[in-house]
């Protein structure tokens, strides 16, 4: 078993009907966990990646009735510093 995650954006508050669609979506076979952070108005979906990709959990979100807006990216930027010192050498 392979797991992924994958975080969205949200618009709009989601009501209490697509609440209930959302745990509804725990029964779709892969699907292991689901968090929403209502401050930064995301949702992240951990997912089997054996049994489902990326689009599929999109598509089921969308069907719950969920505003999503955008995909964000996991891996956190770094900063001109950091990457300068983790870039490699050049070569003599």
């Amino acid at each position: 078993m392979t797991q992924l995650e994958v975080l969205y954006q949200y618009d709009r508050h989601p009501t209490e009907a697509i609440m209930f669609a959302i745990g509804k979506m725990r029964d779709v076979y892969g699907v292991r966990r689901i968090q929403f952070d209502e401050q930064l108005r995301t949702v992240r979906v951990e997912y089997d990646a054996t049994r489902l990709n990326k689009q599929v959990i999109y598509q089921l979100l969308r069907r719950t009735g969920l505003d999503i807006t955008v995909e964000l990216s996991l891996i956190p930027p770094q900063s001109q510093t950091e990457a300068a010192a983790a870039a490699p050498a050049p070569a003599k």
